[in-house]
């Protein structure tokens, strides 16, 4: 793809996180941005921080509503009549036991992390293959290639992505479209106080990992050179990073090294 400067891109979870970073690094880039979320209130004010304010616009969008994404996807398309590219980032995060956690929890995560970016995807993707471009970011996680304890519903939605959009990919190569995904690492968000519970509630505290995790800035900034050179995947955070080599050479080690942590 080379520069992304002067893109047209939709951004999903753009009401904060790394979906608000994204906004603003790319808004310095002069791109035309689409910015949806559940929270209209926040998207009007991360639109308001930005400097090209018309070149964005805000469409709402709770991506458990599987049924609205071709009706989304249109408003998308229409706003500036193109889409280069889709960064699905929206998605939420759990910390529960497996013998704990209710299965609406499992499907809550489901329908959000993967049935919905598969949905609003599956609803972009006509629109690529008639302009012969695009190109799909998906934001994983680290945990989308190897798991954690109390995330076992979170790592299984994050590695149904990869399947999904590796298969997209050999697809519709063909027609001129890209798949990135992006595996965080641990990053300074809100993602660990929003993340369920066994009983669905969030977590409403911060996890130390990610305290400590990259700044936000730094990792949009990575993300977007990531985007630039059409990476397949793209592993960004500090040492846990380590554990993507260790699963696929020393998946035993790896094994201890994550029960020992938790310990």
């Amino acid at each position: 793809m080379g520069r992304i400067d002067g893109k047209t891109i939709w951004i999903t979870g753009a009401s904060s996180g790394i979906g608000e970073a994204l906004t603003y690094q790319l808004d310095k880039k002069k791109c035309k941005l689409v910015i949806s979320s559940r929270k209209e209130i926040e998207l009007q004010r991360v639109k308001a921080n930005c400097t090209h304010q018309e070149n964005i616009e805000i469409i709402s969008l709770d991506l458990s509503d599987l049924n609205d994404m071709p009706e989304k996807a249109t408003l998308a398309f229409s706003a500036f009549g193109q889409m280069d590219i889709l960064i699905n980032n929206a998605g939420i995060s759990q910390r529960s036991e497996i013998i704990n956690t209710d299965i609406s929890v499992y499907k809550q995560l489901m329908d959000i992390n993967y049935l919905g970016t598969v949905a609003l995807s599956k609803a972009i993707l006509p629109y690529f293959m008639k302009a012969k471009n695009g190109h799909f970011v998906t934001v994983s996680s680290l945990m989308g290639k190897f798991a954690g304890p109390q995330r076992s519903g979170y790592c299984g939605s994050k590695h149904a992505l990869h399947g999904f959009f590796d298969v997209l990919r050999m697809e519709h190569e063909k027609d001129g479209i890209s798949v990135t995904m992006i595996c965080p690492g641990y990053v300074q968000t809100n993602i660990d106080k929003n993340a369920l519970t066994a009983d669905g509630s969030p977590q409403e505290k911060h996890d130390i990992e990610n305290q400590n995790g990259l700044p936000v800035a730094v990792f949009a900034r990575k993300m977007i050179r990531a985007i630039e050179r059409q990476k397949y995947e793209a592993y960004m955070g500090k040492k846990e990073v380590m554990g993507i080599y260790l699963k696929r050479f020393f998946p035993k080690l790896l094994h201890r090294i994550v029960v020992k942590s938790t310990e």
